[in-house]
C-alpha cells in the first residue's frame, strides 16, 4: 500500500553548499600524500637492483619529481585543514595536484614496464 503525500514540490537543485576548511577531503588527501611519497621511494630504490640504463635514469627522475609534487599536495592539505581564510581553496589545491601526481605515477608505471627487459 503506497503512502500518499501532499502536492509534489516542482524538482529544484539542491543548495550549493561550500566545502569547510577540513571537511574531510584533506584529512585524506594528507596521509595518502606521504603514503604515496614512500611508494615512489621504495619504487626508486628497488629499481636500482636491477640493471641501469638510460630509461633507469629517466625514470629515477620523474620518480623523484613525483615525490616531490605529492610533498606539494601534502602540504597543500595541511594548510588547508590550519586556514581559516583559504581551507577551501588550499583544498582544492591539494586535491588538484594530487590527482597530478597520481597521473604521473601511472606514467612511470607504464615505462618501467616497458624499460623492464
Amino acid at each position: 500500500e503506497a503512502l500518499v503525500s501532499g502536492p509534489s514540490a516542482p524538482l529544484s537543485p539542491p543548495p550549493r553548499v561550500e566545502r569547510a576548511a577540513g571537511s574531510g577531503l584533506s584529512a585524506h588527501i594528507l596521509p595518502t600524500s606521504a603514503t604515496m611519497i614512500g611508494v615512489c621511494m621504495t619504487v626508486l630504490s628497488i629499481g636500482h637492483l636491477g640493471p641501469g640504463g638510460e630509461w633507469r635514469m629517466v625514470i629515477d627522475k620523474l620518480l623523484a619529481i613525483d615525490a616531490l609534487v605529492f610533498l606539494v599536495s601534502a602540504a597543500m592539505s595541511f594548510m588547508s585543514m590550519r586556514s581559516q581564510r583559504f581551507g577551501v581553496r588550499y583544498e582544492a589545491r591539494a586535491e588538484a595536484v594530487f590527482i597530478a601526481g597520481i597521473g604521473l605515477l601511472a606514467l612511470v608505471a607504464v615505462m618501467l614496464a616497458f624499460a623492464i627487459n
